[in-house]
């Protein structure tokens, strides 16, 4: 999705200020910013809500920890009746709940209760990271093409190029999570085109020779 948003945003800013009949220059100079201030906002929006989510991880891992000091008998039934739900007799539940319990209480809670494990605990640095370069990749690709395709070619080019690698990516994603691998391509590439297409129309009206 980092990728995708990189591609179609920086792609469709380059567009949108060459058709408004700007300079090499002044179009690669839109492109660098519109990938620098992409990639610092997926940056920042990806730390606040996934330190969001720690701080609710947090919070719950501090109101269970408060429960297993208060009643831990309540607890260890809660959690057998867990394994009840998923398919374990009684019998075998209570001995699982007795044995996770006197290894991690908390841990099993965390994990089997609240849904919080060590692989699957927020991140926010990774999460940031990721989707920072995620964007930059993606961007950098019409960005490339912008440098070296230079004039009258280089909005046809710059769509082209976009459009292909939307379509790859989309196919690739859906590929991945087992979805029909033609829809994936063509729901990015459209939405992808459409975005493109207006930004060129709002370049066309509203630019200016600089």
């Amino acid at each position: 999705m980092g990728a995708n948003d990189g591609i179609v945003s920086t792609a469709s800013l380059i567009i949108g200020v060459a058709a408004a009949a700007a300079s090499q220059d002044q179009i690669l100079l839109a492109g660098v910013a519109g990938l620098v201030a992409g990639a610092m906002s997926m940056a920042a929006g990806e730390y606040v809500s996934v330190s969001s989510q720690a701080d609710i991880e947090k919070a719950d891992l501090a109101l269970e920890a408060q429960a297993l000091d208060e009643d831990e008998m309540a607890e260890r039934e809660e959690l057998a009746e867990i394994y009840r739900d998923r398919g374990l007799d009684a019998e075998l539940a209570e001995q699982v709940a007795i044995a996770l319990m006197e290894h991690d209480a908390l841990g099993a809670h965390a994990r089997d209760e609240i849904g919080i494990s060590d692989v699957q605990s927020a991140q926010p640095m990774q999460a940031a990271w990721s989707s920072a370069t995620a964007f930059s990749v993606g961007a950098a690709l019409p960005l490339l093409v912008a440098w070296f395709v230079v004039g009258a070619a280089q909005i046809l080019s710059v769509a082209v190029a976009s459009l292909v690698f939307l379509a790859g990516l989309g196919a690739l994603a859906a590929r991945a999570g087992g979805a029909p691998v033609l829809t994936g391509a063509v729901r990015v590439t459209f939405w992808g085109a459409t975005a493109m297409l207006l930004t060129a129309v709002v370049g066309r009206l509203f630019g200016v020779a600089f």
